[in-house]
């Protein structure tokens, strides 16, 4: 694409020394120090900074303060990396596939016509898809799943039956929607008696489920999954839990049953969250932190502790949650020693 027409479409403003670089063609994104002639790189962390002076790249998107130290000509955005988000959309337009049922897919439901489903799919019977969606190789879809316009369900990833899906969700390879939650009760002889899980899996329009992550069905209500909401790979949702639209969170995460997280909170990658909590909104939890009460207020939240015997850590992190009074008090018997050591 031209630059000009680049910020036609995605606005900024182009800032260049000649009128010849409205014409500049860009054919890919790259980053500073690998950027060649003929493509375009970003300027987001400042960390980066160094790498502006010497940059091959035709041009380069940066904030308003960058904007002066750029060699080569400038689109200038308030935001670099969510303009290199959208202008890798657009020079990156997804791969279309074969619309048609591949005569290896065994299909057991009515399918418009503009839906595409791959070799050794399986759908079952009562299932409803919108037009658009692409149904990959080996993929499962049970019986009396609705799945909404324009998703994508990548080979081998498995929709249990009764799930909802919303519109252009994204469902990558080996991900599982729908499974038993881990629902059990002890018998006086220390067997196991299986709760049947008799919810399912609600998930929102604008979706995306990566590669190996596991959503469990409900106990007795549903697990939902709101709009907008991006979950990493291999993640665990366990039973019962809702997640706020438009969150993210990293890949790893375990999130324990009936647990309810708000809208728009980040979660770093291995963070554990127990059973029965509420998040609020506007939540960002560091990576590798363990969230074991509920969180009222919005806010950023980071910490975990060694392993070591329960007693012991109980004992110890009770310790822990009073060290600021602890440090309060030993600053004020600091104080009075001195001032007993200056009277002497």
């Amino acid at each position: 694409m031209r630059l000009a027409d680049i910020v036609a479409r995605l606005g900024g403003e182009l800032r260049a020394t000649s009128a010849e670089a409205e014409d500049l063609l860009i054919s890919r994104i790259a980053t500073l120090e690998s950027a060649k002639s003929g493509e375009i790189s970003f300027l987001s962390n400042p960390k980066y900074q160094s790498q502006l002076a010497t940059t091959k790249a035709s041009a380069v998107i940066v904030t308003p303060a960058a904007a002066a130290a750029c060699p080569v000509p400038a689109i200038v955005t308030p935001d670099p990396y969510l303009y290199f988000a959208r202008l890798a959309q657009l020079l990156s337009p997804k791969i279309p596939a074969p619309v048609g049922i591949h005569p290896n897919a065994t299909v057991l439901s009515e399918l418009p016509g503009h839906v595409s489903v791959g070799a050794g799919a399986y759908i079952g019977a009562n299932v409803r898809i919108g037009d658009g969606t692409v149904i990959g190789a080996n993929a499962v879809v049970g019986s009396g799943v609705t799945i909404g316009a324009n998703c994508r369900l990548y080979p081998n990833s498995t929709i249990y039956y009764g799930c909802r899906i919303g519109a252009r969700t994204i469902v990558h390879a080996g991900a599982v929607i729908g499974a038993d939650g881990f629902g059990f009760a002890r018998e006086k002889d220390g067997s196991w008696v299986k709760i049947p899980q008799t919810g399912i899996v609600i998930v929102g329009d604008d979706v995306e489920i990566g590669a190996g992550t596991t959503i469990d069905r409900g106990a007795l209500a549903d697990t939902v999954i709101e709009n907008g909401v991006k979950l990493d790979n291999q993640i665990q949702v366990a039973h019962n839990v809702r997640i706020g639209a438009h969150t993210a969170i990293a890949g790893c995460v375990a999130i324990a049953g009936s647990t309810t997280i708000g809208s728009r909170c980040t979660i770093g990658g291995k963070t554990s969250i127990v059973g029965h909590l509420t998040i609020a909104d506007n939540v960002h939890i560091a990576a590798g932190t363990f969230i074991s009460k509920s969180l009222p207020k919005a806010g950023a939240y980071t910490g975990t502790v060694p392993f070591m015997e329960h007693d012991d850590w109980l004992k110890n992190f009770s310790r822990l949650r009073h060290l600021d009074s602890m440090a309060d008090k030993i600053r004020a018997l600091e104080a009075r020693l001195n001032e007993l050591e200056n009277k002497k």
